[in-house]
């Protein structure tokens, strides 16, 4: 067991490094198109006839590049097509969602004072949502509301109002943002394999096959280009989220997420307005900075509630609560690790316990049990410096005391 728990924080880390690096590409490349599309010069009268160019300097050397409105006059033999940065960032990211929320539903995905599901079911809703998202939003972009764009972007943030009430009223906080994300990188990466990718090959079948392609490829794929554009900050946001309680463990966290979303779109016009060079549009900060600012108030609005919920078990906190060697463990926790993990924290200058992880009733030490057997009994990392002085028989118990919770 002792194996198996080390194994699986590594590949989780891992695939967590993977993921980072694909989005890293996929959201370089994204913003880098978008910011020479809006760039370009598009006054010129160009014997090539491309639409626009832009001369541009990069690592010691000169760029000249022009953009096709549709499509060259002959196809290049050499075409690059962007589209696995995107697909790669998915495939990654579902892999993680899997190793981490699906595998350990038990503890992060369910919640059992939000909802009392069972792990399959709480895969099954994971699943079909974020299917489901997909239809929903590519059947609303190819109707007559897809024709105006200002309504559409309306109607599709009223989407994800549903979907983040949906969401907090099933999942842990913690899950819940991470799928909101999770559902808005589907519709993201879904534009680029369903629609984007697709209407160029069309142009380029044409093109092979000496026919003139029809424009309204080009523009359809502008669009989804463009919902990316404004989409990709908030997703950042909200996959970062799960390591910021503050975030995610607040009852307004459905709101901290829908405001996220309109930060997106104030931070976004700015740099797409500026690329286009048509303005600097300074109060697109000042409204950045209130929504923020918003933000970090409704993340400690619960702070002032004095009243606490009974915390309820699921089968898997129950089977480490009965565990051998439970009492002691808690001992253990309560001795060496309370003082910081308490909703009061007693040490230091700690206002809140680190990342929102709370050790001090049975209930809690249960539900983090993995946890505190990978930083406290396999490794050293907690307490941070050994600063509770935890001796290493200790460490013993709590590997011992997991060990026969999960039949090690």
């Amino acid at each position: 067991m002792y194996d198996l728990a080390t194994f699986g924080a590594w590949a989780e880390f891992a695939i967590r490094w993977l993921h980072v690096i694909t989005a890293i590409a996929w959201i370089g490349s994204s913003f880098y198109f978008i910011a020479l599309d809006l760039g370009l010069h598009r006054d010129r009268n160009l014997a090539s006839g491309a639409d626009g160019e832009e001369w541009q300097v990069h690592g010691g050397g000169f760029y000249h590049i022009q953009k096709y409105l549709v499509a060259p006059s002959q196809m290049p033999s050499d075409l690059v097509w962007f589209k696995w940065e995107s697909y790669w960032t998915w495939i990654s990211g579902f892999v993680l969602l899997t190793a981490v929320y699906y595998f350990g539903a038990e503890f992060y995905l369910v919640d059992p004072n939000v909802m009392d599901l069972a792990a399959w079911q709480a895969i099954g809703i994971s699943v079909l949502s974020l299917g489901l998202g997909w239809v929903v939003y590519d059947q609303l972009c190819k109707s007559p509301l897809g024709k105006n764009l200002n309504l559409l972007m309306v109607v599709l943030f009223g989407v994800l109002v549903l979907m983040a009430l949906f969401y907090t009223s099933v999942f842990s906080g913690r899950a819940a943002l991470l799928h909101l994300g999770a559902f808005t990188a589907t519709i993201m990466t879904g534009n680029v394999a369903m629609i984007i990718i697709p209407n160029q090959k069309v142009v380029v079948a044409d093109l092979i096959a000496g026919k003139t392609p029809d424009p309204k490829y080009g523009f359809i794929a502008k669009q989804r280009s463009t919902h990316n554009n404004y989409l990709t900050l908030p997703v950042l946001f909200l996959m970062l989220s799960n390591h910021y309680p503050l975030a995610f463990a607040s009852e307004f966290n459905w709101l901290i997420a829908l405001l996220v979303f309109l930060m997106g779109v104030t931070i976004r016009h700015f740099f797409n307005t500026v690329h286009a060079r048509k303005g600097t549009p300074t109060w697109t900060w000042l409204a950045t900075a209130v929504l923020f600012l918003l933000i970090m108030w409704l993340s400690t609005a619960p702070l002032f509630q004095t009243e606490e919920p009974e915390e309820a078990q699921g089968p898997a906190a129950l089977r480490f609560a009965q565990a051998d060697g439970f009492e002691d463990v808690h001992d253990i926790v309560l001795g060496r690790c309370s003082m910081c993990h308490a909703a009061e924290p007693v040490y230091g200058n700690l206002l809140w316990p680190p990342k929102g992880v709370r050790l001090e009733t049975e209930a809690q030490v249960a539900r983090h049990a993995r946890a505190i057997f990978l930083q406290a009994g396999v490794t050293h990392a907690m307490p941070p410096a050994n600063l509770s002085w935890m001796e290493d028989d200790e460490r013993a118990a709590i590997r011992k005391w997991y060990a026969d919770a999960t039949g090690g």
